[in-house]
């Protein structure tokens, strides 16, 4: 039920309904707008920081331009919550009924006042360079604006664009919304050229965009909606690329959004007396704390362990590292590629880097891990996270990490069915010098397990001794392997399960051997099944009487749909797949 009748924004049905309000109202709807951001992320979770800092800049946006004939593309778009509700779909955030009705990113499928379905970070100038040409070519006269900040600046794309901005002869607006966050701290030597324009109110000569050839506008309080309404007027229609930085205050409105800015840039949902999540916290040990045990035993041990990551420590619990080993910890910013980059320069010297990556933004990378880790074979340690199926937007999907690093030479893709098994994986990766190494983090629990000690530069699988049907569950799938295996034997089938340990390679001795005694090999993996292992068994087989069944996700883009649903949808339930394997018998 809609308990904000009362509100302002219940008459904001698109931009239009914007230019005919007063002052005061704007302002009251800036709250309004707050207000229902804080209240929607406590019993959802979601961005919040990010979009608290950005309503009066968005009221102000679309107060003066004329969307969607104008047109404003941004991001990363986790900021996009006030521009959502000011176009048509405030109900999402309006009426709890209604939370799930949109996404939490912009989605030209939702509204067409989206122009692009945008997730990952530093893309927004570089659209709208192209946009802006094609307009051009096309005669056509419209606003075309770009909203990068909260971090993005720090992402080598970014720059490129900006770098072509420089060519184009008309109208492109380029909004630098600099809250001095990226999700952490920001990094690097934007900060310095970013600090010295907010000191000197824009005044100051060492200034990047104009040293690049482009026009600049800076406005000291990006949350006024006075003054951000101003500076659009002042640029709209202005016929050359202009850049228009903005200062403004990350998680304004909410005061713990603004005293911590990382725990906030997204929340689980909280209590919001408290300001505490209402999630349990991950039980101990877990892929995190496994993982952090052993890089802190060997910087202890005064080697030369270095954590890289991509501006997202929160995800891997890095905080602690930064915080107690500063020599040990390097974050680049949202800037994947050089991450990777970083990892194998640091090698190279002597280095053993541990690389952190979450498998939805690791495909920005792609180049690095093969041009200049693999083909140059260097002994990079990578943990990859978020490597399986989620109900995340289409832009935050992670099931492509096996088809992209499991296919490349060198690397070693592995997938632990434990935490000892993590633990023997990541001490094994540091030791070796001879390849890179990738550890798949399980999404899902996986039981301690027994200690173990092994050698990963063979891979010799585990097998439990079954006949008819082997079941091969790669990584934290194992478990759903245990399930069907169960089924089966209430079906009279007494399956084998094999635990294959890596993502990457083979091993074929095993995989022989099964021929003896059974009929079908089913694959299970928590990643897309289009080049993924399951495919590589099927391969191996493919000249043999062995029948294969992979079972994984479709090569597809899923948004914002349950998991549930998503197994279902692809046989990935216990039933499901023994119901499919007495079919095939038969």
């Amino acid at each position: 039920m809609n308990k904000h009748l009362d509100y302002l924004l219940n008459k904001i049905h698109s931009p239009k309904d914007l230019k005919n309000l007063a002052h005061n109202d704007l302002k009251k709807l800036a709250k309004e707008i707050r207000n229902l951001i804080i209240e929607k992320d406590a019993a959802e979770g979601g961005h919040l920081g990010p979009d608290l800092g950005i309503v009066e800049a968005t009221i102000a946006y679309h107060y003066v331009f004329n969307a969607p004939e104008d047109k404003i593309i941004w991001d990363v778009s986790h900021q996009t919550y006030p521009h959502k509700m000011l176009t048509g779909r405030s109900l999402a955030w309006l009426d709890p009924k209604h939370y799930k009705d949109v996404t939490p990113y912009s989605n030209p499928e939702e509204s067409p006042y989206d122009y692009y379905a945008v997730g990952h970070t530093s893309t927004s100038v570089a659209l709208a360079t192209g946009m802006a040409r094609a307009r051009d070519m096309q005669g056509g006269h419209e606003n075309i604006a770009a909203l990068i900040g909260d971090g993005s600046l720090t992402g080598g794309l970014a720059f490129e664009g900006f770098n072509n901005a420089a060519d184009e002869k008309h109208q492109l607006l380029m909004i630098v919304n600099d809250n001095q966050m990226s999700i952490d701290d920001n990094v690097g030597g934007v900060v310095t050229a970013l600090k010295k324009l907010r000191d000197s109110n824009g005044k100051t000569e060492d200034n990047p965009f104009t040293a690049m050839g482009l026009d600049y506008k800076y406005v000291a309080d990006g949350n006024s909606i006075k003054a951000m309404i101003e500076a659009f007027e002042s640029v709209k229609d202005i016929d050359h690329p202009l850049v228009l930085h903005i200062n403004t205050l990350k998680g304004k409105g909410y005061q713990p959004a603004i005293d911590h800015k990382e725990a906030h840039h997204w929340v689980l949902p909280f209590d919001l007396k408290t300001d505490k999540t209402t999630v349990s916290a991950p039980k101990t040990p877990n892929v995190s704390s496994v993982t952090l045990d052993i890089l802190k035993k060997h910087i202890e041990n005064k080697e030369n362990i270095l954590a890289i990551n991509a501006a997202i420590p929160g995800v891997f619990g890095l905080d602690e590292i930064k915080k107690n080993y500063p020599n040990n910890y390097k974050d680049v910013g949202i800037a994947e590629q050089e991450s990777v980059a970083f990892a194998a320069g640091a090698v190279k010297e002597g280095v053993v880097p541990v690389l952190f990556e979450n498998s939805t933004f690791l495909q920005r990378a792609y180049d690095q891990l093969s041009h200049d880790v693999a083909a140059n074979n260097l002994p990079v340690v990578m943990i990859v996270a978020g490597g399986g199926i989620s109900s995340q937007s289409k832009t935050h999907l992670g099931i492509f990490d096996n088809t992209m690093i499991s296919n490349l030479p060198n690397w070693q893709y592995l997938a632990p069915t434990t935490l000892n098994e993590l633990a023997s994986m990541l001490e094994w990766a540091i030791k070796q010098r001879k390849q890179p190494v990738a550890i798949k983090w399980p999404v899902n629990p996986v039981p301690e397990g027994s200690k173990v000690s092994e050698d990963y530069s063979e891979i010799h699988y585990n097998v439990e001794g079954g006949s008819k049907v082997a079941i091969i569950g790669l990584g934290d799938f194992y478990q759903l392997g245990q399930k069907v295996r169960a089924g089966l034997n209430e079906e009279g089938i007494d399956a084998s399960l094999i635990n294959p340990k890596s993502a990457s390679e083979l091993d074929t001795a095993t995989l022989e051997d099964l021929k003896k005694k059974h009929e079908l090999v089913i694959t299970l993996e928590d990643n897309a099944i289009d080049g993924g292992y399951g495919q590589k068994i099927a391969s191996f087989y493919g000249p043999s009487k062995m029948m294969v069944k992979n079972y994984g996700a479709k090569r597809e883009y899923t948004d914002n749909e349950s998991k549930s649903s998503i197994y279902r949808r692809n046989h990935l339930e216990p039933k499901q797949i023994v119901a499919d394997v007495m079919n095939i018998l038969k």
